[in-house]
């Protein structure tokens, strides 16, 4: 009987896996035509559509693993610059109003964000109308940045550095670093 039942599902598999394939093609072929200059190398792989917002100043590797639905935002002066063979997982948002800069071989987790910008809170009038505050974020080589991490203004998270899920790094992150927690602390006194 499962001989059976697999023989017939068998045409449909095929065309679920040539979906896909499809899927995949249109995801790539919508983030190059939405890139200024057309940016993306034939190495990367593009799991689903991203949305881009802003002026769009972003420099992308090659190499790279970008899954769906990702939230690339560029304002004033601010770009993402993402290095080669970088993984970006589901629902990351990335905002760079000064600068984001990710290293070669890191991967970034599910629903992380990492934003170089706080809204200027105090100046008398609307907060929504009152600007923002921005230092550039650089993340090294090599980085893990785990499932639903925050990276906040100002941050360097060296190379081959680990961010434990759900961190929330508010200062920098030596090489080779284990930090976690908030907010994200040396979680070397814990191992030991």
């Amino acid at each position: 009987m499962k001989r059976l039942l697999a023989a017939l599902l068998a045409p449909f598999a095929r065309l679920a896996g040539a979906w896909e394939k499809l899927a995949r093609l249109w995801a790539f072929a919508r983030l190059r035509a939405e890139l200024p200059g057309r940016r993306l190398d034939a190495s990367n792989v593009v799991l689903g559509p991203a949305e881009l917002r802003g002026s769009r100043r972003i420099r992308l590797g090659r190499r790279l693993f970008l899954y769906r639905e990702l939230y690339l935002e560029t304002q004033g002066s601010g770009e993402i610059t993402i290095g080669d063979g970088v993984v970006i997982s589901r629902g990351a948002h990335l905002v760079a109003f000064a600068g984001i800069r990710i290293g070669d071989g890191s991967m970034i987790g599910e629903y992380a964000s990492i934003r170089d910008a706080n809204h200027r809170a105090g100046t008398g009038g609307p907060l929504r109308d009152a600007g923002h505050d921005a230092r550039p974020i650089e993340i090294g080589r090599d980085v893990w940045i785990g499932r639903g991490v925050t990276v906040l203004p100002g941050v360097r998270i060296g190379d081959g550095a680990v961010v434990g899920a759900n961190a929330v790094v508010t200062r920098n992150v030596p090489a080779g670093a284990r930090v976690g927690g908030v907010p994200a602390r040396s979680l070397a006194a814990e191992a030991a």
